[in-house]
């Protein structure tokens, strides 16, 4: 029978060229019917996955030798994408919206590069086959009509809405929250359609908000019935004969306890500290047995791999498993017997582990401890909690002791330790936000954390010692230029770091961020270094850990809301029972899955958290909304080229746009990372305190706009043709230009309305003239006004009516404004970018995983010297006269002083032709 490997064999030769699956056929000398069914069977599936690709000729080839890039795509609002490669050598590719082909955000994809740029940094390309589909349902707000309607999603990055036909609308009515099952993906023009499967209810509906965001993600919200029926054969308690059956250790005449939050329900780890007799410490870190329970190949196991993990909305918690286990007998409730796995570990003087055991074990808790009555205890001493917990007092202060000397011990070692501010979320009966508090990070965390990092840490340095599958938390060295752009961003405060681009050690990163302790620019920097790391994932090798300076680390102390520390737990209670080591066939058994394990894990990961920064988002715009008006002390957390983020002290974030820095012209510098003032020379920076005024909340994208306190509404000077970032007003209207009521047609609208010529206009009720406005395309040179008629030169006015909407050339960037012949330039950024300025016009499109060379875009490369004095206001080319309802071409000046603005002559004055800069908004 004809074998996988076999055709992945011939394929992947050195010699293949791609083949027909007759040609294959014949190369794999196939001569039984079965046999080539099979080989059909293995082609398909193969080409499913990915892991072969059939071209438009019908032959079967590897992806990389067809210069296909397989990777995943990230999607922006505005239609664009990127895509970001499995191969992590290989650069981001950019794709245009209209070769999206039928791809939406986070779909699997093959893409094929089209273009490259001369350095062959930037990369283009196009969709040319979609491998795995991750939007099968998508989830809005239904917008019904009477033979159709539309669904206009939750995820902006789903920049189209999903068209539904009438039979598909499943009882929905205009503004409820649906679910849609996708039934036909977009292509070219064509909108997705869907088929509606549930109704939410009504957006403003209290509840609805939270679950759409579980239904955006995908969360399960419960159990199927034969979880819980697997869930409830877990016994209630544990018996003796169990205890001396599997050979635990007794450590129930300990004084162990757990120190969780108040709310805390799932207490999964424990902990007691001893001084030995030697000086030393033992710790003893002590984790729920969850895997003695949840069998390997389970219903129960098969649904925790599914879900990753458990999921911590702001009302809510989305459990990996059951209540009936997690709160159940896997907790380590106070008093009562429950199966462990414990890590003892023995620390010298200098923190160093000189002993360690893992086991199998039995505990008893003596209490349920809090983070705040622990801290109560060791820095308030209170009295009440002194005397009531007496006999734990000595052992919490030991904890202390240890705690600390570990801290220190992991900062001389180099850890990274970031310290930003967390917030929860205080909501009321009915799901909306009252208040948003810090969360603190006392010494009670302080003391659990490095305990837990000092458990994890020995637990993976042992298994991987002994070389079984094992799975490992890894945390890869930052990408070499985004460490070099941040070493630059540091040294314009003066702060040299030691090292090279190439290679730095996290030590001394954790020297940078103490030298900068308590200095005002201590959150700029913690802020860009922790945006130049990688982000934490799962792994089936141990390459180390960056951030805590670790060549070992591992989960292994939340076996009830975390898949991998669930599998490790099985591993490790199986080498024990087998004597330190693993049969030769389960050995390659778990080979074979850890690495399929470790990436489900890390994808599970990612969407818990993107669902949980979706509700605090939203509760937080939704706490703003009554605030709209008031002011608030921040500092700014991010600068971009459209404006900056301010940060409030409850953690709430929001965006000054930059048309609202009325005062002035501001320029983004993307390697200082600030905005800079034209004329004002005035900077903002990351860091930088600053008072702000609520302007808006959005409760459609749950986003917050803020204004400066102090910033003029607009005093800022207007300017013809300058180049730089340009602030565009808030309401979407446009500075300084000629279609606006402001200048000289302004001034000509007074004098349609009010003046002498616009009187005897109306008194003699002259018939118009039809005059369509044009581009003067002749002999003239571009920007010179047509020569004045006779009846202008006279004083006298011709009527022109002139069309609502003004012409525009589709194929260029240049208006064409009534009465002018002169050409105007379009505001806003060309897309057609120079071709000889010898520059490298980058693309910064503030997201992707910046490998694709898309940096910071180049507005202009001009500058001005000053600013041009203003000139007096004067009427040239047709003014409108309401009363008449036409337009007047008149070329006078108007004295709008005692004389009652009547029109004197005036003699031609010769313009200079416009700059013909790009001015982006």
């Amino acid at each position: 029978m004809i074998t996988e490997q076999q055709v992945l064999d011939v394929i992947k030769s050195i010699d293949y060229k791609p083949m027909t699956y007759q040609e294959l056929e014949q190369q794999l000398e196939i001569q039984a019917a079965s046999d080539f069914k099979e080989l059909v069977k293995i082609l398909n599936e193969l080409e499913h996955t990915g892991v072969i690709v059939q071209n438009k000729s019908h032959r079967y080839g590897l992806p990389e030798h067809m210069d296909l890039v397989r990777g995943r795509i990230q999607a922006h609002a505005k239609g664009f994408a990127f895509l970001i490669p499995e191969e992590k050598e290989h650069g981001d590719v950019y794709i245009n919206a209209n070769d999206m082909g039928t791809a939406m955000n986070g779909d699997i994809v093959f893409v094929k590069v089209t273009s490259r740029s001369t350095t062959g940094g930037r990369m283009e390309g196009e969709v040319v086959r979609v491998i795995t589909r991750k939007n099968t349902r998508i989830v809005g707000v239904f917008q019904g009509l009477d033979t159709y309607g539309f669904i206009i999603p939750d995820d902006k990055r789903i920049n189209r809405d999903i068209f539904v036909p009438k039979e598909s609308f499943g009882g929905a009515v205009e503004g409820e929250k649906v679910v849609a099952e996708i039934v036909s993906y977009p292509e070219g023009r064509a909108a997705a359609e869907g088929r509606i499967v549930e109704v939410l209810g009504h957006k403003d509906d209290p509840g609805v908000d939270i679950l759409s965001v579980i239904r955006k993600h995908q969360l399960p919200e419960s159990f199927p019935d034969e979880i819980m029926d697997e869930a409830q054969a877990a016994p209630d308690s544990i018996t003796d004969a169990e205890i001396v059956e599997q050979g635990r250790r007794d450590l129930r005449d300990k004084n162990i306890v757990t120190i969780d939050g108040e709310d805390a329900k799932d207490l999964d780890d424990a902990v007691n500290v001893e001084r030995l007799d030697n000086g030393h410490y033992r710790l003893g870190v002590h984790i729920a047995d969850v895997g003695y329970y949840v069998k390997e190949g389970s219903k129960l196991d098969i649904e925790a791999y599914n879900r990753g993990c458990s999921v911590y909305l702001v009302d809510r918690v989305i459990p990996m498993l059951p209540h009936r286990l997690s709160n159940g007998i896997c907790s380590l409730h106070p008093q009562v017997d429950r199966l462990t796995l414990s890590c003892e570990m023995e620390f010298d003087e200098h923190m160093k582990v000189v002993k360690h055991e893992i086991f199998t074990s039995v505990i008893k808790t003596k209490e349920r401890m809090t983070y705040t009555n622990v801290r109560k205890i060791l820095e308030d001493e209170d009295p009440e909690l002194l005397e009531r917990y007496a006999p734990l007092v000595e052992d919490f202060k030991l904890m202390r002791e240890l705690a600390m000397q570990l801290r220190e011990m992991r900062a001389r070692r180099g850890a990274v330790d970031f310290d930003f501010d967390e917030a929860k979320i205080i909501l009321d009966e009915k799901g909306r936000p009252i208040d948003i508090v810090k969360r603190e990070r006392s010494v009670a965390e302080q003391i659990i954390e490095e305990f837990m990092l000092a458990a994890n840490e020995t637990v993976a340095e042992h298994f991987s010692t002994l070389q079984v599958p094992f799975l490992y938390r890894i945390h890869e060295n930052p990408d070499q230029e985004k460490l070099q752009n941040f070493l630059a961003f540091a040294s314009n405060f003066g702060h040299v770091i030691k090292g090279t681009g190439d290679h730095i050690h996290p030590r001394a990163l954790q020297q940078l961020l103490q030298d900068i302790k308590g200095e005002k620019e201590e959150t700029v920097i913690s802020t860009m270094m922790l945006r130049s790391m990688k982000q934490a994932k799962y792994s089936a090798d141990s390459s180390g850990h960056f951030g805590l300076a670790a060549d070992y680390y591992s989960h292994f102390t939340s076996p009830i809301r975390r898949y991998p520390d669930l599998v490790i737990h099985r591993v490790i209670r199986e080498v024990i029972e087998n004597g330190g080591k693993l049969k030769p066939k389960r050995q390659d058994y778990l080979n074979s899955r850890m690495a399929d394990i470790a990436q489900q894990s890390s994808e599970r990961e990612r969407v818990a958290v993107d669902a949980e920064r979706d509700t605090d988002q939203l509760k937080k715009a939704e706490y703003m909304l009554d605030k709209v008006g008031e002011e608030f002390e921040g500092i700014i957390s991010s600068v971009t080229s459209f404006g900056m983020f301010i940060e409030l002290d409850n953690t709430v974030e929001g965006l000054i746009r930059l048309g609202m820095l009325t005062d002035d012209y501001y320029h983004f510098d993307d390697k200082q990372m600030i905005l800079l003032g034209e004329r004002t020379s005035k900077i903002y920076r990351i860091g930088d305190a600053i008072t702000v005024r609520v302007a808006r909340v959005n409760m459609e994208d749950h986003t917050i706009d803020f204004e400066l306190k102090d910033m003029p509404k607009s005093n800022r000077p207007e300017r013809a043709d300058r180049g730089g970032t340009r602030s565009p007003r808030p309401d979407g209207e446009r500075r300084g230009g000629r279609g606006g009521d402001r200048g000289k047609n302004k001034a000509a609208s007074k004098a349609a309305k009010f003046g002498k010529a616009a009187k005897a206009a109306k008194a003699t009720k002259a018939p118009s003239t039809s005059v369509a406005p044009t581009t003067d395309t002749g002999s003239k040179k571009p920007g010179r006004r047509k020569r004045k008629s006779s009846a202008a030169a006279s004083g006298q006015t011709t009527a022109v009516n002139v069309p609502t909407t003004q012409p525009r050339n589709p194929d260029s960037t240049t208006a064409v404004n009534a009465g002018e012949g002169k050409p105007k330039k379009a505001k806003g950024i060309s897309t057609n970018a120079p071709k000889s300025s010898g520059k490298d016009n980058s693309r910064n499109f503030n997201f992707g995983s910046g490998k694709g060379g898309y940096n910071s875009p180049v507005e202009s490369s001009k500058k001005r010297k000053g600013s041009p004095a203003p000139r007096r206001k004067k009427i040239e080319g047709p003014v409108f006269d309401p009363e008449a309802g036409n337009i007047q071409t008149s070329s006078a000046k108007v004295d709008t002083g005692k004389t009652g603005g009547e029109v004197k002559k005036s003699r031609p004055r010769k313009r200079k032709p416009k700059s013909t800069e790009q001015k982006p908004e």
